[in-house]
């Protein structure tokens, strides 16, 4: 057995320095080399650092000076800015200022570096993130993967269908199969292989019947475009992983779909149109939510039909087109909680304190309303509370930690001590809700923080404590959705983007478009105007609910639903799959090349004719337009 080199001799903590003066392709590199240099460059606190760098710190907004823990100036800088025609970054001078102070010694220099990187540090006390995959998320290469479009063929023309909505599946307890799982405009169900498990990546695994889902049932006549999914509900599909049952939304009925079999399995009429739904748990009743209610549909405990009081009372329930056969019902009517203002768009089930897989008995709904409302399961149809948001909202999500806008605002400047961000991040019972949607045709990105006793007992509130809303820097156009990625907020806009930020909700860590979803064979004017991009009706991370930071290394990516089709942004130079890795090439060799010589001179003259244009509005303006005028 051979002998380890001495350079692998050498401490961890002398090579994790000697990693720091490389690139972060090299040290990438450097991973293959041995399983001792895998582990040494994937150091957490290596990568931690790297994102702590100078190129991080320069996303923050920091004011004119720095303060240390002691109330003590670190800049000193106002006579270096501003001279010359060369202004310095501000916060890269006050880095390297901070590293080369000769006023502070080598120790009072290292405690200042720990307390700015406390206060940067995103993460909470008792949340494991796995900092090689931030670092890659926040500074890697992007690349945008479509998925498979369904088709139906009809003779020899070929169409394809639109997609109408989507959810996560995981058929097993293990984290390496994941599927998706979308109603089709068509009524059926499809199902896409998201890691590849069972075959190629954002390829369709399987596909149900057309008309599946109508509320007619299976079979119906579909001539009539009011029995089938609404296309402009964006939370029409839930999924049960742990019984593998998915229910969708189909104008007012929700359709149980056991997805093993993709059979209906229940069909529940409600009053009103569904409008949304919130995630499905298989220890909680799903809350659905109609055009002016809102109610909890236990899925547990199936309900009986009332044939038999049908049947006694055939004439009374058809006089004067009215159903009476419930008034001999001894069961009584599921609870049903009215809304003063109709149009719920969202529904989250908020989790616990600490726990991101343990559900609270808290409900919040937000919509078309000027409030956030609070629900309480133990207490549903009465109402617990409210949160004034003014803006109208169609997203939420959470996070089982507390926020505090005042505490976030002096950590962005990098103005806490070690011990008030330690105090800070150890609130008990704290947590954040988390919406986005539009205000005055701007996007508003909203944080909330709640606070609770840890009892949990009906009388202990939450009660909102803290209150941040971005309505200046998120986005010019309505935010759509949004969710949590990694130690990062995401959400997409109406402008076709998806945006990462800080969890203070304002400091932007980086942006991607999406682009277009077909292939542009030929550029066109009408290709770079704005809104000719796709735009994220909803997006979902690929990490499973609960996963520690220990997961596979860049296995959290984003998809996401344009509202025809499915896509799926991953973190890597080039895309994995596109819509052509899925047709069949049945041409010829010959045919190939000339289609090829074909758009070869179609480009040709496209690009002659550019030039012609371009000459003609140059001579133009010259003053010879007047010739063509006959002048």
């Amino acid at each position: 057995m051979a002998s380890p080199s001495l350079l692998e001799a050498l401490p961890d903590e002398i090579l994790l320095h000697i990693l720091s003066f490389l690139e972060f392709r090299d040290v990438v590199i450097l991973q293959s080399v041995s399983k001792h240099f895998l582990g040494l460059c994937r150091d957490g606190n290596f990568w931690r650092n790297r994102c702590l760098s100078a190129s991080a710190i320069r996303l923050y907004r920091l004011g004119p000076d720095w303060v240390d823990e002691d109330g003590a100036l670190l800049s000193g800088l106002n006579t270096v800015l501003g001279q010359g025609d060369h202004v310095e970054d501000p916060n890269d001078v006050h880095w390297s200022r901070l590293e080369s102070l000769s006023q502070l010694s080598s120790k009072r220099r290292k405690r200042e570096q720990i307390r700015i990187a406390a206060n940067w540090d995103p993460t909470f006390p008792g949340e494991n993130a796995n900092w090689y995959n931030e670092y890659i998320q926040r500074h890697g290469p992007i690349a945008v993967n479509w998925f498979e479009q369904p088709q139906v063929q009809d003779g020899a023309l070929i169409d394809q269908i639109d997609v109408s909505g989507i959810a996560l599946y995981r058929p097993s307890s293990s984290a390496d199969e994941l599927f998706a799982v979308s109603p089709l405009d068509d009524g059926s169900i499809c199902l896409w292989d998201v890691k590849g498990t069972r075959g190629r990546k954002g390829s369709i695994l399987s596909n149900s019947s057309p008309g599946l889902l109508c509320t007619d049932g299976p079979g119906a006549d579909l001539s009539k475009r009011s029995k089938m999914i609404n296309t402009g509900v964006t939370e029409c599909v839930s999924i049960d992983s742990q019984r593998h049952m998915a229910f969708f939304a189909v104008q007012s009925h929700l359709i149980e779909v056991d997805l093993e079999t993709l059979q209906v399995v229940g069909n529940h009429p409600f009053e009103w149109s569904i409008t949304t739904l919130s995630a499905a748990d298989p220890l909680v009743p799903l809350t659905v939510g109609t055009l002016h209610g809102l109610h909890l549909h236990d899925f547990r405990a199936r309900t009986e039909h009332r044939d038999e009081y049908q049947v006694r009372l055939d004439r009374i329930s058809t006089y004067g087109g009215r159903d009476f056969s419930h008034i001999l019902d001894s069961k009584p009517l599921a609870p049903y909680a009215s809304l003063a203002q109709s149009g719920p768009q969202s529904i989250l089930h908020l989790e616990r304190s600490g726990s991101s897989s343990q559900l609270s008995d808290d409900i919040f709904v937000a919509g078309r309303f000027s409030n956030i409302l609070h629900y309480d399961r133990r207490m549903f149809p009465a109402i617990r509370g409210s949160i004034h948001s003014g803006a109208r909202l169609c997203s939420l999500t959470s996070l089982p930690y507390p926020f505090s806008s005042l505490d976030s605002d002096l950590r962005r400047h990098f103005q806490l001590s070690e011990e008030q961000v330690e105090k800070s991040k150890n609130a008990t019972g704290g947590r954040t809700l988390i919406a986005c949607g539009e205000y005055n045709t701007k996007g508003s990105l909203e944080l909330y923080g709640l606070s609770s006793r840890p009892d949990n007992t009906p009388q202990s509130l939450v009660i909102q404590s803290s209150t941040m809303k971005n309505r200046q820097m998120a986005s010019r156009s309505k935010l759509l959705s949004v969710i949590n990625h990694g130690t990062r907020i995401v959400f997409s806009d109406g402008q076709g983007d998806l945006k990462w930020v800080e969890r203070d909700g304002i400091t932007e860590v980086r942006r991607h478009k999406i682009g277009k979803s077909e292939r542009v064979a030929h550029r066109s004017l009408f290709g770079s105007m704005p809104g000719s991009d796709d735009i994220a009706r909803k997006i979902l991370s690929t990490r499973a609910p609960g996963d520690a930071g220990d997961v596979r290394v860049n296995d959290d990516d984003i998809l996401f639903w344009t509202g025809e089709r499915l896509g799926m942004l991953s973190f890597s130079s080039k895309p994995g799959f596109s819509p052509e890795d899925f047709v069949e090439n049945t041409k010829t060799p010959e045919e190939v090349a000339a289609e090829e010589e074909e758009q070869m001179y179609n480009e040709r003259m496209r690009l002659a004719l550019e030039r012609q244009a371009r000459d003609a509005r140059f001579v133009q303006n010259l003053g010879a337009g007047g010739i063509h005028n006959g002048l």
